[in-house]
């Protein structure tokens, strides 16, 4: 099996319930041939770089999937039936996909003292020379 990654882009009136349903059914299409997958991102409604199906927005979908090249070739048929996505995009990953890394969240508690502690440790010492401070009185004085 070889590791796909495909972007569609969905019709922007359609939005709420209905696009997720959009969704599920590209990923039961995935399902039912026998593919594994293994990521899906909604991008989200973005403006186009160029008008597409008189569309000038859209919501962009991201899958990454296992599956054989038969698997894609009916999924990409079924995209091309469906009037609600109007641009699609398929490709092999040749390298394999690597999930990103899991970011851990810092309770606020923890964050906030790590961050006193950081700006601590790059201020400078407040301590500036006796002259700086004898000369800036008698500017003072003189004004």
């Amino acid at each position: 099996m070889r590791t796909y990654e495909s972007i569609f882009i969905v019709h922007p009136e359609v939005v709420g319930d209905d696009q997720t349903a959009i969704i599920d059914k590209f990923k039961t299409v995935l399902t039912d041939q026998g593919a594994e997958i293994l990521n899906v991102d909604v991008w989200g409604t973005r403006t186009l770089a160029y008008i597409v199906k008189k569309q000038t927005k859209g919501c962009f979908v991201l899958v990454v999937f296992d599956a054989e090249p038969t698997v894609v070739a009916e999924y990409e048929r079924r995209m091309r039936i469906d009037e609600k996505i109007i641009k699609f995009q398929t490709v092999v990953l040749e390298g394999g996909y690597e999930a990103p890394p899991v970011v851990e969240v810092v309770p606020e508690e923890a964050s906030e003292e790590a961050t006193a502690e950081a700006v601590e440790a790059t201020e400078a010492p407040a301590e500036a020379p006796a002259e700086t401070e004898a000369t800036a009185d008698e500017k003072t004085e003189e004004a």
